[in-house]
C-alpha cells in the first residue's frame, strides 16, 4: 500500500499542558501510515509555555514535526492559514491542538478520502463531549444556518478534524474567523459533491480552557453574510447588486407611478403623502445599487486579471494504492 504524502496542521493558543500527550498521540497514530507525513504546530501567540514546550518536543520527537510561531495571537483561522501555506504534500488534515480531536482517526479518514475520491473529508463529532449549553448548543444552531445558507450538507461544520487535498484547499485564503466555513469555501472551488463527511471520534478536554462560548453564535451571523455573497457572486457581483437595485427600482417606480395617476388624473394633493418620499428614496437606492454593481463588476475583473487567481482550475490526479483491508475499517461510533 502506498499513500499519498500528508502533513498535519495543529494550531495552539496556551495548551501548555497537552503539547507533550499531543505529540505522543501523534506519533503513535502516524507512525503506521504508508507514506510520508509531517506535523506542522503553529503556536498562535500563547501567552503560557506552550512555545516552549512545542520546541522541546520537536527536538525530541524528530524531524518530521515542525513549530511555527506566530508574533503575537492573529486567531485559529490566521493559525491554521499559516500552517496551510507551510505544507508542501499532496494532502493535508488539520485538527485542534486540545486533544479532544483524536490523532488516530487521521489515517482512516486520509484513507476514505481516497477510496471515494474526495477533496475534503470533514470529521462529525456525532458523540461530542462538550458542555450542553455552552458548546453544543450554539454549535448546533450554527450548523443549522449555515446549512439552510450555503446548500452544503454537512452535520458539524466547526469539527477541525478534516482531510484536504491540498491542492485545492490552497485554492482558497482564509481571514478573519472563517476557520469554522472551510467546507463551504471549498464550494466555491470544487463541486459540494467532492465534500464528503464521516464520524469521528471526539473526547472530553483533560487539561487546559476552551476558548469557545455561546458568543460565537453571533459572530456565526455576521460572517454568514459573507460566505453567502462570496459562494453565489464570487465571480459576478454586479448581479447580486443589481438583483437589489432592480427589486427596489421597480417597487419604488410603482409607488410613483400610482402618485402621478393619483395626482394627473384624479388631481388629488400629493405632496404631503409619505409614499412620495418613499417612492423618491427607492428610486435614489436603486441607481445605487446599480451603480454599486457596475463598479463591483470592474473591480472583479481587474482582480482576476491582476492577480495569479483564476477563474477555473485543472485537476491534478493523486497517485496512491490502497489495500483492500485498509479500507474496511469501520469508523467509530
Amino acid at each position: 500500500m502506498h499513500l499519498p504524502s500528508l502533513t498535519v496542521v495543529i494550531p495552539v493558543y496556551n495548551e501548555e499542558e497537552n503539547v507533550l500527550p499531543l505529540f505522543e498521540a501523534l506519533k503513535s497514530a502516524l507512525e503506521p501510515y504508508a507514506g510520508d507525513w509531517h506535523v506542522i504546530l503553529v503556536n498562535d501567540g500563547s501567552r503560557d509555555k506552550t512555545a516552549v514546550n512545542v520546541n522541546e518536543c520537536v527536538q525530541s520527537f524528530g524531524d518530521r514535526f515542525k513549530h511555527i510561531e506566530l508574533q503575537r495571537n492573529f486567531g485559529q483561522t490566521a493559525a491554521m492559514q499559516a500552517g496551510i501555506d507551510a505544507a508542501e504534500t499532496e494532502l493535508i488534515a488539520t485538527m485542534d491542538g486540545d486533544l479532544q480531536n483524536d490523532p488516530a482517526d487521521i489515517p482512516r479518514l486520509v484513507e476514505e478520502l481516497l477510496e471515494k475520491d474526495l477533496d475534503l473529508l470533514q470529521g462529525w463529532r456525532k458523540n461530542r463531549k462538550d458542555a450542553a449549553v455552552s458548546r453544543k448548543l450554539p454549535s448546533r444552531i450554527a450548523n443549522k444556518l449555515i446549512q439552510r445558507v450555503s446548500g452544503v450538507k454537512l452535520d458539524d461544520y466547526g469539527c477541525s478534524l478534516k482531510v484536504y487535498r491540498a491542492d485545492v484547499v490552497k485554492q482558497i485564503r482564509l481571514y478573519g474567523e472563517m476557520h469554522r466555513f472551510i467546507p463551504i469555501w471549498m464550494a466555491t472551488v470544487c463541486p459540494p459533491h467532492r465534500i464528503g463527511q464521516t464520524v469521528v471520534n471526539h473526547r472530553a478536554r483533560m487539561a487546559g480552557e476552551s476558548k469557545y462560548g455561546i458568543t460565537r453564535t453571533f459572530r456565526v451571523l455576521i460572517d454568514l453574510v459573507t460566505v453567502f455573497f462570496f459562494l453565489k457572486f464570487r465571480a459576478r457581483p454586479g448581479h447580486f447588486f443589481g438583483s437589489i437595485g432592480l427589486w427596489v427600482g421597480v417597487i419604488g417606480g410603482g409607488m410613483m407611478a400610482h402618485l402621478m395617476f393619483v395626482k394627473f388624473i384624479l388631481g388629488e394633493n400629493i405632496g404631503e403623502r409619505p409614499m412620495l418620499l418613499i417612492a423618491s428614496i427607492m428610486i435614489i437606492a436603486s441607481l445605487q445599487f446599480l451603480t454599486t454593481g457596475v463598479l463591483s463588476e470592474i473591480l472583479s475583473r481587474i482582480f482576476f486579471q491582476t492577480t495569479n487567481v483564476s477563474s477555473y482550475k485543472v485537476r491534478q490526479p493523486l497517485n496512491f494504492e490502497l489495500d483492500d483491508k485498509v479500507t474496511e475499517k469501520e469508523p467509530p461510533q
